[in-house]
């Protein structure tokens, strides 16, 4: 999993509340096991008409936010399904951050797991964040996880909080596996203790 630390993109505005996972990957795109992907068929009943041609008022299918790598959303973002595909289709697209008012627990959860970060902010902070994204390109949003700080491209900083032990696994690129190798010596001399006190198992 790739660290995050600071991370200075393009934040695309989705004002709208309770986008859930059917929303953020269709359920026509579930077969797959493999993370990558699902980025071309992120949002894909909002971006694409049935023939395949772009919605183009979408603002993800808008120049200024088709490299868009920060979402600012309404609330309850993530709700429905508890599909990781969600996430995964996130990430593939670009997408490491989320910065919403709440988010579904299981959604929420899967982010970090997953490399992304989602950020809860008040509702008038995230009023902020939402008209600055507006701005379009030129409108760079900063988020800095060592700080904790989510900073405007008008220079407002606004602090956010973080379970400290989510922050050590994205500071430090660590998912499940990654977590459990940083054991792996502790493991590797219980496996031989093992070994040696019952070679019968």
């Amino acid at each position: 999993m790739d660290k995050f630390t600071t991370l200075t993109g393009i934040a695309a505005p989705m004002p709208l509340v309770n986008i859930d996972t059917d929303m953020i990957i269709p359920k026509q795109f579930l077969k797959t096991i493999h993370r990558s992907g699902l980025g071309k068929n992120l949002f894909d009943e909002m971006r694409f008409n049935p023939d395949g041609s772009e919605i183009a008022d979408f603002v993800l299918n808008q120049p200024a936010y088709r490299d868009s790598q920060i979402i600012v959303a309404g609330d309850n973002f993530g709700c429905g399904s508890s599909r990781e595909h969600a996430p995964w289709a996130l990430l593939d697209f670009g997408i490491r951050c989320v910065i919403s008012t709440s988010f579904a627990d299981i959604f929420y959860n899967n982010c970090f797991k997953n490399g992304i970060l989602p950020i809860v902010m008040p509702k008038e902070v995230v009023d902020v964040l939402m008209e600055d994204a507006g701005k379009g390109a030129n409108a760079r949003v900063t988020v800095d996880l060592e700080n904790q700080t989510v900073t405007t491209s008008d220079g407002q900083s606004f602090a956010f909080e973080v379970d400290p032990f989510r922050k050590h696994c994205l500071l430090n690129g660590l998912d499940d596996i990654g977590l459990t190798m940083e054991k792996a010596p502790v493991i590797a001399s219980y496996e031989t203790q093992m070994a040696q006190s019952r070679p019968w198992v």
